[in-house]
């Protein structure tokens, strides 16, 4: 039998509307973070030793902002944030499950001025340290032409006192929350058996807050990542029927950027198996 549906995806990311959006929700400051992992320094420590510049990164001048960003994980979790003599971002960041990105008003533009970045998918934090909203977003569809206007607005408006959130998902054949290499999606992707229903294929489901740093004006990006294994959906049936209408909707430039083909094969094989009365021909029909 498949592992148990991790709770969180009783309100999946994939039941909104198909394709990109901005899709920011206002939440309980309360709510900011989720918790659910007993001992995240672990995982965190393990790479931080193994693959430093690809997880951890800062700029000159950032240690303001990285201490009052600091200052909010402590007083989330209503602790006194002490340990290795390390820089206050990836202090706070070694006590939750989430990557913190700190993002500041650098030459005209948000960029990111220090980061944790251990559940990176295709990107590690040496590629973004120090780049704007336009370059860390600029392969998204449509971002430039249409959205970099809109976030630069919400990171410039943001209140004091408001915690924003949106998700999205993904399929991926690597089942590590560390997976910086899309050589290694790619070739594993190739290796799944036609029709193998599923098996060896996970949802990445990821979970970020925005909010703003009052003292110095910087606004902190968080990032949670949950991978399950995508036949686990068989045990909660609503998840499971608003995954087949969204991959069923999911637009071509949404899929091209997803990288869903390299997986279309064992999603629709695993689709057609669990639900044969609401997935048939839709899904073929609009596979890349």
């Amino acid at each position: 039998m498949p592992p148990r549906l991790d709770p969180l995806m009783s309100d999946p990311p994939w039941a909104g509307p198909p394709g990109f959006g901005i899709g920011l929700r206002r939440i309980d400051p309360g709510a900011w973070l989720e918790g659910g992992e007993a001992r995240p320094w672990r995982r965190k420590d393990a790479l931080l030793k193994r693959v430093p510049g690809r997880v951890w990164g800062e700029v000159v001048g950032s240690r303001p902002g990285q201490a009052e960003a600091a200052g909010l994980v402590a007083s989330a979790l209503d602790v006194r944030i002490s340990g290795p003599d390390l820089p206050p971002l990836l202090r706070a960041a070694r006590r939750i499950p989430d990557d913190l990105v700190l993002m500041e008003r650098r030459d005209g533009d948000w960029s990111v001025t220090a980061l944790s970045l251990c559940a990176g998918s295709f990107f590690t934090a040496d590629e973004a340290l120090g780049r704007s909203l336009a370059e860390l977003h600029g392969p998204v569809p449509g971002f430039v032409d249409i959205l970099l206007l809109r976030v630069r607005r919400i990171f410039d408006n943001l209140p004091p006192d408001t915690v924003v959130e949106r998700r999205n998902w993904t399929v991926t054949p690597l089942g590590d929350l560390h997976a910086p290499d899309a050589a290694a999606a790619r070739a594993r992707a190739a290796r799944q058996r036609p029709g193998a229903s599923g098996r060896g294929l996970f949802l990445r489901c990821e979970r970020q807050t925005l909010r703003r740093l009052p003292r110095t004006g910087g606004v902190l990006f968080t990032i949670r990542i949950h991978k399950t294994p995508l036949r686990s959906l068989a045990l909660q049936p609503s998840a499971l029927a608003a995954f087949a209408r969204a991959w069923a909707e999911a637009p071509p430039d949404f899929r091209r950027y997803k990288g869903l083909s390299a997986v279309s094969g064992g999603v629709e094989a695993f689709l057609q198996a669990s639900l044969p009365d609401i997935v048939t021909n839709p899904v073929q029909d609009i596979a890349p």
